[in-house]
């Protein structure tokens, strides 16, 4: 297999999640074979002026992102980098999910995403439950950023309760991004979170968090 049949799409949230793929997941990625290039989902397209990007509020929007980017022929693999939590609640598997575990209601929403595209290029990826459950298994690096502030202990208990970070849950009130928010009025979502992640490397990021690792897993597997 060529590089040019090694090509990855990685379509995204938002710019947070843009500065994690460039500063841990593209080098990685890269170093394993894939050819890179990335988008932020485009919200807004307006008839004058630029689009908007970032979140997506309907799967009506989603999906047209999702098919237009299919429609070129020289990606080999085209995923995705959303949120769980927050996911649009008209998406394909969101209405039926199993009373299960929290990796199983994932698994069977991916799952309904591959069959509503229906395209063997598409590899969905929700993170669990949202891209803060990956600052959740930097607690160390955390303590560094913000020595004297318990907010590092605050979170370890959390994940610790939960039984890993990718279980701390979805409420409103309860998800990673709101806990951390109420932990530290300081700590910022576009710089810390990023930082943090970068600094605990990809390695430690797949071992604390399985439905990460399974996904880069099953990656690999396209490049042969």
């Amino acid at each position: 297999m060529t590089a040019e049949y090694r090509h990855l799409h990685l379509l995204l949230e938002g710019q947070t999640e843009e500065t994690v793929v460039n500063n841990v997941l593209e080098p990685y990625l890269q170093d394993r074979g894939w050819t890179i290039t990335k988008s932020i989902v485009t919200t807004k397209r307006p008839a004058t002026g630029p689009a908007s990007h970032g979140g997506v509020s309907s799967w009506a929007k989603l999906e047209r992102e999702i098919r237009l980017l299919l429609r070129n022929s020289d990606i080999h693999t085209l995923t995705t980098l959303f949120d769980y939590y927050g996911f649009p609640a008209d998406s394909p598997g969101m209405g039926d999910r199993p009373a299960a575990s929290a990796y199983d209601r994932v698994d069977h929403v991916e799952k309904a995403l591959v069959s509503a595209i229906s395209d063997t290029r598409f590899v969905p990826h929700l993170i669990m439950h949202e891209l803060e459950t990956w600052v959740f298994a930097a607690t160390e690096q955390l303590g560094w950023l913000f020595s004297g502030n318990d907010l590092a202990r605050r979170v370890l208990k959390d994940v610790e309760d939960a039984g890993g970070p990718e279980l701390v849950n979805d409420g409103l009130d309860t998800a990673p991004s709101k806990r951390l928010a109420r932990y530290c009025d300081s700590y910022s979502k576009t710089s810390d979170g990023p930082l943090a992640i970068a600094d605990l490397g990809i390695d430690a990021l797949r071992a604390r968090c399985p439905h990460l690792d399974s996904w880069l897993t099953h990656l690999d597997t396209r490049l042969s």
